[in-house]
């Protein structure tokens, strides 16, 4: 698709999607969603994400804190919604595209230490939002794109996020005309009125409003779709046309939001707002395609999901494992099938709360990473027992890390198997820290500093490895401290262990895999594959494991 110029002078253009009333509403998939349809008109995109929160990035909080931590190819931890904007535009982003406040404090701080601002007064404003815009400014650069989205996490009436609209402000003064804003604000239903109450949206637009930022288009989210009464509501009370309300209703899949936004022609009025020389529809055809794909699936493949970050007082936090299920999904509609996935704690499995012959009724078994001792004898039950039940598995990073412990103890006879990150004084550790992170331990210096990013891998000739792949060479994005031990690593392999994976100087194991003649498919991984699954290009491992979960079903 040839790319088309915004305008002669290469003007670059902004949009800023704010949420308004309260947070989860869908901030994210609509960001996403409309730069997606921009870049179907041929307009070169990119996206980034503000989090108002003071921790530097998002490694360090604990999941069910603030969800899954999506890491971006230079190694950057980030807030899940970066995934979603990697799988929209079907690309991979760098850690410019991403900030939070804490992040931005210490750059400024720093600037200021090292006499950068030239003995000026730095205050919190002007100096923050400028750091904010020069960031914003920078992203769109190096991404040379015709329009830049920036989704500002929270919502605007929260205090922490006055400085990010300042940088709106600013933005929008500096730039007269090359900048938009979209509030996304959720529109009520309640249940003792029956009516949809446009008074919170009307509160959010006039807090937005108090801090000098004026909505150019609103997207109404509510459990329904917004009629013509309330469009002229919101209008009236928040100051934009009537045809600038996009109706937003719930949806059963996030990927139909776009062909849902396009029905409004929200692509073709941002283009208006911002004077955008992108005239003709958007080219929806592939990625409708791939939502008729994940409609029309009959078959039917059962994955069982097992991991400890599920429960949160009453409700299921599946958003913890995002990309893991969404990359399921990918691969499944792939192969004609839909996925209906079972999320497992394993704490049940080690308390004997589930049997492990439940897991017979499952076509496969994933076990994605983690941290921590919770419920790890629990995971470890379940890969002994669809090993030798022969149940497909596939282990990421810790699932991987606890297969191979699982081995050394049940077929090696090393009973005393175990990780550093939980038994250091084990006799038999099969999984050590790395070196390089053991002065980083001691110092508790454990923000930003695991084995992060992309890292290259060579594939073993043969193996299940290369046959998914399609090659012998590959590049995969990682997020742990520790490794398969050097020392174990021959007694492993003379035992039935393929490592089908390892480092281009051979020191770290990145894939293990059992013979199909042993087990259908049994394969654990170093790395974060979904982190590289898209709609449009599903990820060979876990295309693989869905297939032999499929062959082992029939």
């Amino acid at each position: 698709m040839a790319i088309r110029k915004v305008q002669p002078e290469r003007q670059r253009k902004y949009i800023f999607v704010v949420g308004g009333v309260m947070s989860g509403v869908g901030k994210g998939v609509a960001s996403s969603s409309i730069a997606l349809l921009l870049k179907s008109r041929g307009l070169k995109v990119t996206a980034l994400k503000i989090d108002p929160y003071i921790n530097v990035d998002a490694g360090t909080m604990n999941p069910t804190e603030h969800g899954e931590v999506f890491v971006l190819k230079d190694g950057r931890e980030t807030d899940q919604d970066m995934g979603n904007y990697e799988r929209f535009l079907n690309t991979s982003l760098s850690g410019v595209n991403y900030m939070t406040t804490g992040s931005v404090y210490l750059d400024v701080i720093r600037k200021e230490r090292n006499l950068e601002y030239k003995g000026k007064n730095v205050e919190v404003v002007p100096h923050i939002p400028l750091e904010v815009i020069a960031r914003i400014k920078k992203a769109s650069e190096l991404a040379d794109s015709d329009v830049t989205l920036i989704e500002i996490g929270g919502t605007v009436g929260e205090y922490q996020n006055i400085l990010f609209l300042e940088a709106i402000r600013m933005m929008k003064t500096e730039l007269n005309g090359n900048v938009a804003v979209v509030l996304v604000s959720y529109l009520p239903v309640p249940g003792s009125i029956g009516e949809m109450k446009t008074k919170p949206t009307q509160y959010a637009a006039r807090t937005l409003n108090s801090a000098g930022v004026f909505a150019d288009l609103i997207i109404a989210r509510s459990v329904v779709a917004v009629d013509d009464k309330r469009k002229e509501k919101i209008a009236s009370f928040c100051n934009v046309k009537k045809e600038n309300v996009i109706s937003a209703p719930d949806v059963k899949s996030i990927y139909d939001v776009p062909v849902n936004f396009e029905k409004d022609n929200i692509s073709e009025k941002l283009c208006d707002i911002l004077d955008m020389n992108c005239k003709g529809g958007a080219d929806l055809t592939e990625w409708k395609k791939f939502v008729a794909r994940s409609k029309s699936a009959k078959k039917e493949v059962k994955i069982a999901v097992i991991g400890k970050y599920f429960s949160s007082g009453d409700f299921v936090l599946s958003d913890v494992y995002l990309s893991v299920l969404e990359a399921i999904k990918y691969s499944s509609y792939a192969q004609g099938a839909k996925p209906v996935i079972s999320y497992l704690s394993s704490q049940d499995f080690e308390k004997g709360a589930k049997k492990l012959s439940d897991l017979k009724k499952y076509d496969g078994v994933l076990i994605p990473g983690g941290f921590g001792a919770t419920g790890v004898e629990g995971k470890i039950k379940v890969i002994k027992y669809v090993r030798e039940n022969k149940i497909p598995y596939f282990g990421i990073c810790y699932g991987m890390q606890l297969a191979v412990i699982e081995y050394a103890r049940n077929v090696l006879g090393l009973k005393n198997s175990h990780t550093a990150e939980i038994d250091s004084k084990s006799p038999n550790l099969l999984i050590d820290v790395m070196p390089d992170q053991k002065e980083k331990i001691e110092k508790s210096d454990m923000g930003g500093t695991m084995r992060l990013g992309e890292y290259p891998a060579n594939l073993l000739n043969g193996s299940m490895a290369e046959e998914a792949y399609g090659a012998r060479h590959i590049i995969e994005r990682h997020r742990h401290r520790y490794e398969v031990n050097p020392a174990y690593i021959s007694e492993l392999e003379k035992n039935g262990v393929i490592f089908s994976g390892k480092s281009p100087d051979k020191r770290l194991m990145e894939i293990m895999e059992l013979p199909k003649k042993v087990h259908p498919f049994f394969m654990g991984v170093q790395f974060h594959p979904e982190f590289h699954a898209r709609p449009l290009s599903p990820h060979p491992i876990f295309s693989a494991f869905i297939k032999a979960s499929l062959k082992g079903k029939k």
